[in-house]
């Protein structure tokens, strides 16, 4: 959540930059500012009023002492109306609170500098690109059709058991689901992340706090009867241990990683993008998390992007990295850089991690905070990326490393799988 204090110093930088995210804030930042007139102008009655109060309850008790009992009666009945003057302007204040919160928590957040202009995918920079170029045999299968030769993963069995976007992962499926599971987790730990087991039920708190709701409301998975939400990524419950705490300076960075099964609707979702592992409801991810102060979170960023890039080459994948436009950027990050990996099978690049620098948006939201070193509370910067989503890494794996009657398993992680090849 952008502040106050940026919205009032800085209204037209604000609508000029969220431009760049093709939002218009013109209408919602003026109304934040009158509403936060509005909000200063009952805190000065409402403070006037309290004076008023304390002035004439001092005045009752030097009327009872003197004897002038009339007089201590009629300045009780005036202290009774400034108190019911004072309850007014309370809940005027508590209406104008709540109507400005909710005009805050629509404005997205501001991208950094570095974001170029633009309106959707097509206009994302690539920065890189890396990896073997890939070589199929003839015939070669995309990903669902290999599942379904090798018998290891059932999209039908989904279907029936929930529905469409579940899929059950069997013999060396899911072992190769593990597999991959345990090697990023301890890629994440070996390059000092703190392993963390979160729920994968949160409360609307959580939701609010990394700027999943009321954006992405729609998309989660709701438990009505208890007002739970599934995760649609670790990044929200690990997040969110940071929420409503102060850190010491001398207890940064925090970086955690955490896997958990991740949730969400995708509503509307159909056609051949999204066959077989290229869009689900539910799917394995592995999450890395920092908290950082603001001046190192740009360098964290950096470091994050060479961590995941890292792991993509040890699976011996073709990757690009993109920097994603304005248009095509979630609503709460400042900065976020995709990985793609190629499909040969499919012709197509597959998303795979999103790393982001959210700066102080969710950290607002979050009351995630740090003492500095004139002991004054400043926000920290969170920043997480996907390290990785499993289903597309997958799809890529099985198609790039299929041969003539078998699937080749890439070296690192043979000694998770204990098997070098499906057949």
């Amino acid at each position: 959540m952008l502040t106050l204090k940026l919205l009032r110093e800085s209204p037209d930088f604000v609508i000029r930059r969220l431009a760049v995210k093709n939002f218009d804030a013109t209408d919602i930042v003026n109304k934040i500012i009158v509403l936060d007139d509005h909000r200063k102008a009952l805190q000065t009655r409402s403070d006037a009023l309290l004076a008023d109060q304390k002035k004439a309850a001092a005045a009752i008790g030097q009327l009872m002492k003197e004897g002038k009992k009339e007089e201590a009666e009629q300045a009780k009945a005036e202290v009774a109306k400034l108190k019911a003057r004072s309850g007014e302007l309370l809940d005027m204040a508590e209406d104008n609170n709540t109507k400005l919160n909710e005009l805050l928590a629509q404005l997205p957040n501001i991208p950094c500098a570095q974001v170029p202009e633009g309106k959707g995918a097509e206009d994302n920079v690539v920065v890189k690109t890396g990896g073997p170029e890939v070589g199929l045999p003839e015939h070669a299968l995309p990903h669902w059709d290999l599942a379904k030769k090798y018998d290891i993963i059932d999209f039908d069995l989904g279907v029936k058991i929930t529905g469409a976007g579940f899929p059950v992962y069997k013999g060396k499926g899911a072992r190769l689901q593990r597999a991959l599971i345990n090697f990023f987790l301890d890629r994440n730990t070996e390059a000092g992340y703190k392993e963390v087991e979160p729920p994968v039920l949160v409360n609307a708190a959580s939701g609010f706090g990394t700027g999943q709701l009321p954006d992405k409301e729609g998309q989660m998975y709701f438990c009505g009867e208890d007002g739970f939400y599934l995760v649609p990524t670790a990044e929200v419950p690990v997040t969110n241990i940071f929420r409503d705490v102060i850190l010491p300076e001398d207890r940064f960075p925090q970086k955690l990683t955490a896997y958990t099964p991740c949730f969400r609707r995708e509503a509307g979702s159909y056609g051949k993008d999204v066959r077989g592992l290229n869009r689900l409801h539910q799917f394995d991810k592995v999450e890395i998390v920092r908290i950082e102060k603001p001046e190192n979170s740009y360098a964290a960023l950096e470091e994050m992007i060479a961590h995941v890039e890292s792991i993509v080459n040890d699976l011996g994948l073709k990757y690009r990295i993109l920097r994603l436009c304005g248009g095509d950027m979630s609503f709460t990050s400042a900065i976020t850089y995709d990985f793609e990996l190629w499909s040969a099978a499919q012709g197509r690049w597959l998303e795979i991690s999103s790393v982001s620098n959210f700066e102080s948006f969710q950290a607002n939201r979050l009351k995630c905070r740090y003492k500095d070193e004139n002991g004054k509370t400043q926000l920290a910067h969170t920043l997480n990326g996907s390290s990785l989503a499993l289903p597309r890494v997958v799809a890529a794996l099985l198609e790039d490393n299929q041969k003539e009657g078998y699937i080749e398993i890439p070296e690192v992680l043979r000694p998770y799988t204990g098997f070098d090849r499906i057949d």
